[in-house]
C-alpha cells in the first residue's frame, strides 16, 4: 500500500519505472496505476497457485517491471521474497531456495545481459531438482523463444490475464518479514538475512529522500542489479516509497561500449546516479573522452556502493563525471 495504491490515488499516470533494456534506447517507462495492476495481478495468481502468507518465495529475475511487481506481489500479499542475483549458479540458486524453504520460485526464459541471451529457465531447472519442496514455478517470458515446460512451471503472464486488476493487501504487523537477502557466500555459507516490515521501509525512505536530496520529478538512477540490497533499497523500495521515478537498468556498463552510463544519463536525464565502485574504476581505466562526449547537467548527486571507493576513483568521479558540482555519496555494507 505504501509503494503504489496510495500514489495511485494522486498521480496515477506518473512514471514509477523507467525499465532501461539492455539495446540503449529501448527503455519502458510504467506509470504507477500500470504497476499497481501488474503487482496485483500477480498477487492473485500467487494467491490462486496456493502461496500464503508467510510463505517464501524465491524470485530469480533479471532487472525488468515483472521482477519489481514479483516483489511488491509478495510484500502486498504478506509474503516473504528471497530475490537471487540472475548471475548465480544452479547451485547457488538451489542452496538458497532450500535454505528458504521455498515452495515457489519465479523466473524468466532468457535473460539478456551485455548483448548475450542468458538461460535462466535452464539454471532453475537444474537448481529445482535438487529441490525437492519446490511445488511451483513460475516462468515469464522476457523474449520470445519457447523454453521447455515441465510438470511444475506455470506461464506466468498467461495466468496473470485471468486475475483481477485488485488484489485485496494483507495486514501486516511492523515485525513481520518483509523479505530474506542472502549474503554472497564469499566468506562462508551464504547467511540468510531478514528485513522486516516497518524498520526496513522507514530506513529505505529516508534515507533515499535525504541522503540522496530526491525532490518529486527527479530521475533516479541507481545502477544495482535487484538481487542485491541496494537494488531492493534504491531501486524498489526507497523511490516507489517517496513516489519517485527509479530506472531499472538491465545492462552492463560497457554494453555496446563505455560511454553506456553516461550516454543514458543525457537520454533520460538522471538526476541522482548511483554506481558501484567497482564499475567506477573500470570506466576510469577507459578515459575521461567516453564521459565528456555526453551531457550530465542533470546530475545533482553522485553515489558509490558495493565496497569503500579509493581515492584515485573518488577523485576520478568527483571530478570528471560530476564536474565538482555533484557530492558523492559514499555507502557500503547494507545487506
Amino acid at each position: 500500500v505504501n509503494y503504489l495504491d496510495r500514489h495511485v490515488h494522486v498521480a496515477p499516470d506518473k512514471v514509477a519505472l523507467i525499465w532501461e533494456k539492455d539495446e540503449p534506447g529501448e527503455e519502458v517507462r510504467v506509470t504507477y496505476r500500470e504497476l499497481l495492476e501488474l503487482t496485483c495481478r500477480l498477487g492473485n495468481t500467487l494467491k490462486r497457485q496456493g502461496v500464503k502468507q508467510g510463505d517464501r518465495v524465491t524470485i530469480y529475475m533479471p532487472p525488468c517491471p515483472l521482477a519489481v511487481a514479483s516483489m511488491l506481489a509478495c510484500a502486498h500479499n504478506g509474503a516473504v521474497h528471497a530475490v537471487v542475483f540472475a548471475g548465480f549458479s544452479a547451485e547457488s540458486l538451489a542452496d538458497r531456495i532450500r535454505d528458504a524453504q521455498s515452495e515457489t520460485v519465479i523466473t524468466v526464459n532468457q535473460g539478456l545481459r551485455g548483448g548475450k541471451i542468458i538461460e535462466l529457465k535452464k539454471t532453475v531447472d537444474q537448481a529445482v531438482k535438487q529441490c525437492p519442496g519446490v511445488k511451483r514455478v513460475l516462468v515469464s517470458m522476457r523474449t520470445s523463444s519457447k523454453v521447455p515446460m515441465t510438470a511444475l512451471d506455470v506461464p506466468l503472464e498467461e495466468e496473470m490475464m485471468k486475475e483481477d486488476a485488485y488484489c485485496e493487501p494483507a495486514v501486516m504487523d511492523s515485525e513481520d518479514m518483509l523479505f530474506l537477502l542472502y549474503t554472497s557466500g564469499s566468506t562462508g555459507k551464504p547467511k540468510g538475512l531478514v528485513h522486516s516490515q516497518a524498520g526496513y521501509l522507514l530506513f529505505a525512505a529516508l534515507t533515499h529522500k535525504y541522503v540522496f536530496d530526491y525532490q518529486d520529478r527527479d530521475i533516479f538512477g541507481c545502477m544495482a542489479d535487484i538481487g542485491w540490497i541496494t537494488g531492493h533499497t534504491y531501486v524498489v523500495y526507497g523511490p516507489l516509497c517517496n513516489d519517485g521515478t527509479t530506472v531499472l537498468f538491465e545492462s552492463t556498463p560497457v554494453y555496446p561500449n563505455p560511454c553506456r552510463y553516461w550516454e543514458t544519463v543525457e537520454r533520460l536525464r538522471i538526476n541522482q546516479f548511483y554506481g558501484a565502485p567497482t564499475a567506477i574504476c573500470l570506466l576510469l581505466r577507459y578515459g575521461n573522452e567516453w564521459v565528456k562526449k555526453y551531457d550530465r547537467s542533470s546530475l545533482k548527486m553522485l553515489g558509490s556502493v558495493g565496497e569503500p571507493i579509493n581515492k584515485e576513483a573518488w577523485e576520478w568521479y568527483f571530478r570528471v563525471v560530476g564536474e565538482t558540482r555533484c557530492p558523492v555519496v559514499d555507502t557500503w555494507w547494507q545487506t
